[in-house]
């Protein structure tokens, strides 16, 4: 048990100090007729009566624990443990090519959506790159931001200088967002169709610097063929892996795949604090009817 105002309780040095005059104290000293007879003391009663003469300073025991706030721990049982997921969207124009029944930027974005949908909770945010990088959605747990953004993630409303495929600057780029977190689990979530220039010599350097801030990276390869092999190293050094994607059914499998690989995880919340009056305020109540029924008879009168 804890209290809000502890140092209240150092009254209790009061009714202590009561309590045990009260015990102790003789009173004034009558002189009775029978005090020099042979009739027993009648200790019982004395005692009977002292115990009914302690009810005030218990009363005033109770009312300073009262003042002092007690408070109990409540539980409010498991609480999400909250991944950051960051989606790293390629928009070069070879994202426009056909597939399936759509285009590959088109069914990426529908995929991911229908992700976001299962892992509600979870915070998410977009950004999308060519030759640059684009931060088009903070990470934000309000999931109607990435659905309102969802029909700007278009190649064609790129601007002409994000035409290439620039995989490493994204990566990097990435890497400071997640890593400023505070709390939570981090992951990327990459989607391109193409190969990367700047991750030559560089793989080893970005998948360290992953690693080191616990940041796992998830590559989904939307096209044909083979993805390059840094990209491979990457998502195995950081705990991920690569997939290749080639229709859309394959794509929404990978990501069903990549959430059962990273399920949801809960952990028990921390105890808040309580108010926890009850069992004192009974307490109080229960003397104070004791007290006033003593009055009736239970006390030190000679007459």
């Amino acid at each position: 048990m804890t209290f809000a105002f502890p140092a209240v309780l150092i009254l209790l040095a009061l009714p202590v100090l009561l309590l045990v005059w009260e015990w102790r104290r003789r009173g004034t000293v009558l002189a009775m007729p029978f005090d020099h007879s042979g009739a027993r003391r009648g200790r019982w009663l004395e005692g009977t009566v002292k115990i009914a003469n302690l009810g005030a300073p218990l009363l005033l025991a109770v009312a300073i624990v009262l003042l002092a706030g007690p408070q109990r721990p409540l539980s409010q049982g498991n609480q999400r443990v909250l991944s950051n997921i960051e989606f790293v969207l390629d928009v070069s124009g070879s994202m426009t090519a056909t597939f399936g029944d759509g285009r590959r930027s088109d069914k990426a974005v529908e995929a991911l959506q229908e992700f976001v949908g299962h892992r509600e909770g979870d915070a998410f945010g977009v950004t999308l790159f060519g030759t640059e990088v684009l931060h088009w959605v903070p990470l934000t747990q309000d999931l109607s931001a990435l659905k309102h953004s969802a029909p700007f993630m278009k190649p064609e409303a790129m601007p002409p200088y994000m035409g290439g495929t620039r995989i490493g600057l994204a990566l990097r780029s990435v890497h400071r967002i997640l890593a400023n977190r505070p709390e939570g689990d981090r992951m990327i979530i990459l989607i391109s169709d193409g190969m990367s220039a700047d991750l030559r010599g560089q793989g080893d350097k970005i998948a360290g610097d992953l690693r080191g801030d616990d940041i796992v990276l998830y590559y989904i390869h939307v096209a044909s063929g083979q993805p390059q092999q840094e990209v491979y190293e990457i998502a195995a050094r950081t705990g991920g892996e690569a997939f290749i994607a080639g229709d859309p059914a394959a794509l929404q499998t990978v990501f069903e795949r990549i959430d059962s690989m990273r399920p949801a995880k809960f952990e028990p919340e921390t105890p808040i604090p309580a108010d926890n009056f009850r069992p004192f305020a009974l307490a109080g109540l229960s003397l104070l009817g004791l007290q006033l029924l003593s009055l009736f008879g239970i006390r030190f009168t000679p007459w």
